[in-house]
């Protein structure tokens, strides 16, 4: 842990000194995650920003936090790599007095700009942020795994007679027992499935078949991914939903190379839909993109030139109503796609040489 954060700080000094800024000033829960290997500044789920910040100059590295926190994240959270400077919880000019003075009141650049003096990062170490080292890697894979293992426990217990509330909450119990964050965890019942794409949870029982989706979070790290539960035999109609999505997936994740650009996967996308008879299903759903520190880094649109490249992760969630596929990968140095959030324990079925979930029948 240490030894990468060494390699971070060392990333940001040079960021920092190739934009000519006195500091770097890291705010969000996804940027403090990154730069402590995986530490949390969270405490209220919801907030894009934590209870501390990270601080770091040509000479020194701080976390910055009040006297509420500081004892818990020193026990409990933060590598040795930094330094850390209490304010009180009622003095929050404290923390900017000692700020200014770290930085001579130059130039700082941040996730979140908010003072005069403050600058958006530069593109380069967002695309360091979104490349995965080798021991985030091997996180990121303890999450993936706890994460589609929680899935396949709760969605196996699962009864046509639990409510949409029920559902989600065994899947938020289930992480939560894991030792990850329940980020997300949408429900669609029966009735819902093939109406909404976003189906946050309600009090109606899920009747014949249910989706649900995790955005799970651990070490700061995002495992994204969807299946299916029916209870007996899953129509044609449907069946074929399922079908079309997986082949329209298989082609997307086809093109996740090293060099492609997201906007070319987005126009692949569209037309796999096309092919498959859905010509305007790419317009009722975002299809994913690059996924990391936050649970999409980059959403794929027809514009977004982001180049993807080895050890970048993705998540894609084409759908159709009633019909949708995702799983979290990461793109290896001999140009595969390691599936992180792949359980043997759920069922699947080999499409273009991967396998991929399929709904659980009960």
């Amino acid at each position: 842990m240490n030894e990468e954060v060494s390699t971070k700080l060392e990333l940001i000094r040079q960021t920092k000194s190739e934009n000519e800024a006195q500091g770097v000033r890291l705010r969000g829960t996804d940027w403090f995650a990154w730069a402590t290997a995986g530490a949390s500044n969270t405490v209220l789920l919801t907030a894009e920003t934590g209870v501390a910040e990270v601080l770091v100059t040509a000479q020194d590295a701080w976390v910055l936090t009040d006297e509420i926190e500081a004892q818990r994240l020193q026990d409990e959270e933060l590598p040795a790599n930094f330094k850390l400077h209490v304010n009180p919880w009622a003095d929050a000019d404290a923390r900017e007095s000692f700020v200014r003075d770290a930085t001579g009141g130059g130039k700082v650049l941040t996730d979140r700009p908010i003072l005069d003096v403050e600058k958006p990062l530069p593109p380069s170490l967002q695309h360091h942020k979104r490349v995965m080292m080798a021991s985030e890697l091997e996180r990121y894979r303890q999450v993936g795994q706890k994460a589609s293992v929680a899935m396949t426990e709760v969605l196996k217990a699962a009864k046509p007679t639990w409510t949409e509330y029920q559902l989600a909450g065994a899947g938020a119990e289930a992480l939560w027992a894991s030792g990850l964050h329940p980020a997300l965890t949408l429900v669609a019942g029966e009735r819902r499935l093939p109406l909404y794409r976003h189906a946050t949870a309600t009090g109606e029982q899920i009747g014949r078949q249910a989706m649900m989706v995790f955005c799970a979070r651990g070490y700061g790290l995002y495992a994204n991914l969807t299946r299916f539960v029916c209870f007996g035999a899953l129509s044609d109609e449907h069946a074929d939903l399922h079908c079309h999505v997986r082949e329209i997936e298989a082609q997307a994740l086809n093109m996740c190379k090293s060099g492609t650009t997201l906007d070319e996967v987005y126009h692949g996308l569209a037309a796999a839909y096309e092919q498959h008879g859905f010509p305007n299903a790419i317009r009722e759903h975002h299809q994913g993109g690059t996924t990391g520190y936050l649970a999409r880094e980059v959403v794929a649109n027809p514009f977004t030139k982001d180049t993807l490249a080895e050890n970048m992760a993705l998540a894609w969630n084409p759908s159709l109503p009633g019909a949708k596929i995702e799983d979290t990968f990461v793109i290896l140095g001999d140009g595969k796609l390691e599936n992180l959030t792949f359980d043997p324990n759920f069922p699947s079925i080999e499409v273009q040489g991967r396998l991929r979930p399929i709904p659980l029948h009960i």
